[in-house]
């Protein structure tokens, strides 16, 4: 029944049963049958007041007011001698609302939801909040594909004229896509454009990335990325010519029917541009378009062209240039000429940067990282660097920029920096299990936005088993204006491989050094600095005969004063969470000839980024290294390379792979390889949540050293796995399952590792 209408006419009624008298005057208005609600709250909703002629229309009128309050089942008016007498059934008030059978969601958050339509506790009931809120409830579940939910309401009266609201709720089954058909296609198989899409039938991994289950949006996306195909693959005709979803009658299967129109492909006829020649001629505009005379019709190709262009006049001060692609189709041809029509309006320079969010980090910080100067002409490429310098300082959890129109001006803009601080200070855990030595753990403390400075403070502090660490080091990375950073380094290392698979024996370092960064340009820098370290070494029982020779030659304490030289380039996207970009790390570290021991060691490491896809990111690392002495002095063994475990090979036990000793513990080695084949991409069900990232890894490594050793210690290890990396509320979190491939049997094995750092 339609409560609305039946409302509209209750007033009408007794309008015409009630007043058919004389007009008269009101002496006074009493109200009666009000239970909770105010005789002032009636009288303010009232159109007539003592002294007024009440007629046949105020009357109606006046009821009209009172229903129309809500408040109110039923309203009648009476005269006695003058006086109005205003008789009133309330509706009654909610004294709770339950909600039962509820799983999916949390009843707090229903309970809001519903509050939004009208019902809660303490309102006056409504019967079509009351609707309002069984489709809701039924909306939130059909959300999440149950469509066959069903929703029950009970209405229990109680004392005082209120009613206590409950909702019985079913959830029932997530309904699945059981079949997906498209219909028309010539070109391409079923299955190939299925392969495109993510909705998909259940599979595998489809419980956690929840693609079996009906989305409107998800099958939009699809669509979009079906048409995005064929515009891509020369068929610029191609259309969706309906959509058919249907769901059984139990509400638990989901049928999916695309019905596509393919039409032919089509060919690059001409391109041509036009428009005045201003820095660029029109041969110059036409060397940025990827499409010539011949080629297969691609959107994203005209899509690439046009953006080319239109870079490439804001990277010469022209903000606003306007290019268009206008196409001429020849349909009995299936040729298509493009003219790029460029219309490069005013060049515009940059009165302002203004820079806002940063509550921590100083401005000069920010600033001089920016390479778009106040006062110059506008450039698109030197603003999209300026955005990965300061997305790359690692101090934000984003970074914006707006460019905004001067107002009054044509040839002006301002750029709107905004910035989102994240804690840079981190209180870092390390962990790993081994069945030979349980639990080690390792923590470190760092500031890397000294007091929004920039420069950045860490200290180490390692009281384990294995290593105990005491350090301090500090860096500024803008000693000079011109980017030349330093730093200084002091420290006490105290190391007991005992404890460990490596070869026995202890050692205490303790030095300290500074360092120097020089920028060669905006990617590349230089490093060199200078070192003193006193290192002891004591030795075991079970230490091998090489180690005892080498203290009888050189003492169990000696001094090195050791010199570092290295190149860097770093091109990446984004320090925090890489897509694109390349790492190269090239370094050099020498002790000077009035040293006690003369020796060199070099490392070299290259990490590519490349993204497969939207959500994809493929990495790629190598690292390689050679150490040796000279002026006829062998390497000490305690400068030798060793790998295994995370950061190199994972899945084996920490420095655990090259020569062994006779007692089975690692030797290191003065060669070592490693590599890393990583695919990165985001946690199903999770696509949007940049904190959280997995990957799959194929690592491959191997430490080489005196060729004399067992020849089946050496050699290359492998593994694959998963990890997971996560930023959580407690910070980064990182685990990694390793399973070896083809272990040798003295190999030493880990397969669960992790780290955990809290952020401060």
């Amino acid at each position: 029944m339609d409560f609305k209408k039946l409302a509209g006419l209750i007033p009408l009624l007794y309008a015409a049963s009630v007043w058919a008298i004389e007009p008269f005057v009101i002496k006074d208005i009493r109200v009666e049958g009000i239970q909770r609600t105010e005789a002032g709250t009636v009288f303010s909703y009232l159109p007539v007041k003592v002294g007024d002629t009440l007629n046949d229309d105020q009357a109606s009128a006046a009821i009209r007011a009172l229903f129309a309050t809500g408040f109110f089942k039923d309203v009648s008016l009476k005269a006695d001698q003058g006086v109005l007498i205003v008789s009133v059934r309330e509706r009654p008030s909610i004294a709770s609302v339950e909600i039962n059978g509820v799983k999916d969601f949390p009843k707090d958050q229903l309970r809001d939801n519903l509050k939004l339509v009208g019902l809660a506790e303490g309102r006056v009931l409504d019967k079509s909040a009351l609707e309002k809120s069984e489709q809701e409830l039924k909306r939130q579940y059909v959300a999440r594909g149950k469509y066959g939910v069903s929703v029950k309401t009970t209405l229990t009266e109680l004392e005082r004229n209120r009613v206590a609201v409950s909702f019985n709720v079913v959830e029932g089954e997530v309904a699945k896509i059981r079949q997906i058909n498209i219909v028309g296609n010539q070109a391409y198989s079923e299955e190939e454009l299925l392969d495109m899409i993510k909705l998909t039938t259940p599979g595998f991994w489809s419980w956690a990335s929840k693609n079996d289950q009906y989305s409107k949006q998800k099958l939009s996306a699809d669509i979009e990325t079906i048409r995005t195909f064929y515009l891509d693959s020369g068929y610029m005709e191609f259309s969706i010519d309906s959509t058919q979803v249907a769901i059984s009658p139990d509400k638990k299967d989901i049928f999916i029917t695309l019905n596509i129109s393919e039409g032919p492909k089509y060919k690059i006829s001409t391109v041509q541009v036009m428009g005045p020649q201003t820095v660029f001629s029109h041969e110059d505009i036409r060397k940025l378009i990827g499409l010539n005379p011949g080629d297969v019709f691609s959107r994203k190709a005209i899509t690439a062209s046009t953006q080319k262009i239109t870079e490439r006049f804001g990277d010469e001060g022209y903000a606003f240039a306007n290019v268009n692609a206008a196409p001429e189709i020849d349909k009995e041809k299936h040729q298509v000429g493009f003219t790029f029509i460029v219309d490069p309006f005013q060049r515009v320079y940059i009165r302002r940067i203004n820079v806002s969010g940063n509550t921590k980090t100083r401005d000069e910080v920010i600033r001089r990282e920016f390479r778009q100067m106040e006062s110059g002409w506008f450039a698109t490429e030197k603003i999209k660097k300026s955005k990965q310098r300061v997305d790359r300082l690692g101090f934000f959890g984003a970074v914006n920029i707006e460019t905004v129109p001067v107002q009054g001006t044509k040839d002006q803009m301002d750029l709107n920096v905004s910035v989102e601080e994240k804690s840079t200070g981190n209180l870092s855990v390390g962990a790993g299990i081994s069945s030979t030595e349980g639990l080690v753990l390792t923590a470190g403390v760092s500031q890397s936005n000294l007091f929004g400075t920039g420069n950045t403070l860490s200290t180490q502090v390692n009281t384990s088993k294995v290593n105990e660490v005491y350090s301090v080091s500090y860096t500024n990375p803008y000693y000079t204006d011109d980017g030349v950073s330093r730093g200084f380094d002091v420290y006490k290392r105290t190391t007991n491989a005992t404890q460990i698979s490596v070869s026995q024996y202890t050692s205490q370092n303790i030095g300290g050094g500074v360092r120097f960064a020089v920028p060669l340009s905006e990617d590349q820098m230089i490093h060199y600095g200078l070192a003193a370290e006193q290192t002891t070494i004591g030795l075991t029982r079970l230490s091998p005969a090489r180690f005892t020779d080498y203290i009888n030659t050189f003492g169990s304490t000696t001094d090195n004063y050791i010199a570092t030289i290295g190149w860097s380039r770093d091109d990446r996207d984004s320090a925090i969470y890489p897509t694109e970009g390349t790492v190269q790390r090239a370094f050099t570290e020498i002790s000077l000839p009035s040293s006690s021991q003369l020796y060199s060691k070099w490392t070299y490491q290259h990490q590519w980024f490349t993204p497969v896809n939207r959500d994809i990111t493929f990495m790629v690392n190598g690292e390689a290294g050679i150490a040796n002495g000279y002026g006829g002095q062998i390497l000490p063994f305690f400068k030798n390379f060793y790998a295994g475990g995370v950061g190199s090979v994972r899945g084996y036990d920490p420095s655990s792979l090259g020569p062994r000793d006779s007692n089975n513990y690692s030797l290191g080695g003065n060669k070592r390889v490693i590599g890393n084949a990583e695919l990165l991409f985001p946690m199903p069900g999770f696509a949007k949540e940049k904190s959280v990232r997995l990957s799959m890894f194929l690592d491959g490594g191997a430490v080489y050293g005196d060729p004399t050793q067992v020849p089946a210690s050496e050699g290359l290890r492998y593994s694959t796995g998963m990890a997971i990396t996560w930023f959580s509320p407690v910070g980064p979190l990182k685990l990694s399952y390793g399973v070896p491939i083809g272990p040798q049997l003295q190999d030493k094995l880990q397969r669960f590792q992790f780290t955990l750092g809290t952020l401060f």
